[in-house]
This record gives structure tokens, sequence and C-alpha cells, in this order.
């Protein structure tokens, strides 16, 4: 059984490549996560606004260690690699980066750039799925989040802190992806498959950052 990390984003498609992954007879044995913010108590997710305390709530749901990446920002792809690579060589026995991309190639090129010359090999389960149909399988499972980010270009801004779920695939606009694959949402998961407990959460408002509108986060 090969030991592999979950690049972890928090969101809905980085949750789902970890059960795919355990599913598929891959042992996860950590999460990989990248945070802007100058440590302790600032760091957080970009672009998802989510802070650190609430991905590190998540991992001890999920019973995996977090291995954070604190980046600066801005931050360059070359800034971005070389931490990331720092990161991984820590991960001694790991054999695999299990990542939750779906279609965007651009993007699956580049986290493999990352990896070269780590000996860890990237891995996309999700890779290739009708976007549509697994946004259904993965409400039907029974994972619950919470959509903590919008493109207001893109979305309605009213969307954000809206339960994923039928009723919001159903009030997302034409040629908006149901993944949000082309980064027109993202999402925290606060429970369901891979998770002993839920990390309940409360949107306590909202704030205009990254480019995007962005719930701002409490635990519940």
């Amino acid at each position: 059984m090969d030991d592999v990390w979950v690049s972890w984003s928090g969101g809905k498609d980085a949750a789902a490549a970890l059960v795919a992954a355990q599913a598929s007879g891959l042992r996860v044995t950590g999460l990989l996560d990248t945070e802007t913010g100058a440590g302790a108590g600032t760091a957080g997710i970009p672009i998802h606004g989510v802070p650190h305390e609430l991905v590190a709530a998540q991992a001890d749901a999920l019973g995996l260690p977090l291995h954070t990446v604190l980046l600066p920002a801005p931050c360059s792809n070359e800034e971005y690699t070389a931490h990331v690579r720092t990161a991984l060589a820590a991960a001694i026995g790991v054999s695999r980066l299990v990542g939750g991309d779906i279609a965007l190639a651009d993007v699956r090129a580049f986290r493999e750039a990352v990896l070269e010359g780590t000996g860890i090999a990237g891995h996309f389960p999700l890779w290739g799925r009708d976007t549509g149909a697994l946004a259904r399988e993965m409400i039907d499972s029974g994972r619950r989040a919470v959509v903590v980010a919008v493109d207001p270009a893109r979305m309605p801004g009213e969307l954000v802190g809206h339960p994923f779920d039928a009723a919001f695939l159903a009030a997302l606009p034409a040629g908006v992806d149901p993944c949000g694959e082309n980064g027109e949402f993202h999402t925290f998961v606060t429970g369901g498959p891979g998770f002993v407990h839920d990390v309940p959460v409360a949107v306590t408002g909202t704030v205009e950052r990254d480019g995007h509108l962005q719930a701002v986060l409490e635990r519940g």
C-alpha cells in the first residue's frame, strides 16, 4: 500500500479526492496545505479566506496530520515551488501527492512541474470526471460544505455562505461550472465521508479580498 499526502484546500474537491484515493487502496498519511499570513492566528487559505484554525480543525476531524506551507504575499510561481518542495522534503516514504483537480490542464501541468525532482508523483483521482455528475455525487454522499468565496463577476454575491447543496446548484447562473472548476466559487467542507465529527462554522459577514467576495467564518 502506497503512502500519500493530499494537497488540501479545505474544499469539497480535495475532500472527494482524499476519499477516492483511500478507496483505491492508497494510504493517506497527511494533508499539505498552503497559506499566506504572518503565522498562527493570521494565516489562512488564499482566495478562500479560511483561517488556519478551521483548516486545522478539519485535519483533526479527519484524523490526519496537517503540514502547512506558509507563503509570502504576493507569491511568485518560483517562490511557491521552492516552498512546497522544501515541505515535501520532509514527506519520508510518501510516493504521491493527491490533488482534487478535475479539468484544467494548465493547472495540473503546473502542479506536476512543482513535483519534478522531489521523488513524489502527482495523483489526480477526479481527473476527467463530469463536473455536474461529480457535484451531485458529492451531495448525495452526505458531503457537507459551505460556499466561502465567489467571483462576483460571474456569480451572485448572495450565494456566499450558502450550503453546497442541490438548491445551490440550481441557483448557479448559466455557464458556471457545478464544481467551480474555473474558479467561480470555493467551498469549506464541514463534514461527511472521512470525517469523524463535523466542523461546524457560522458565517458572520462577508469581505472583498483577492478579487472575490469571501465569507467570514467562525467556529459554530
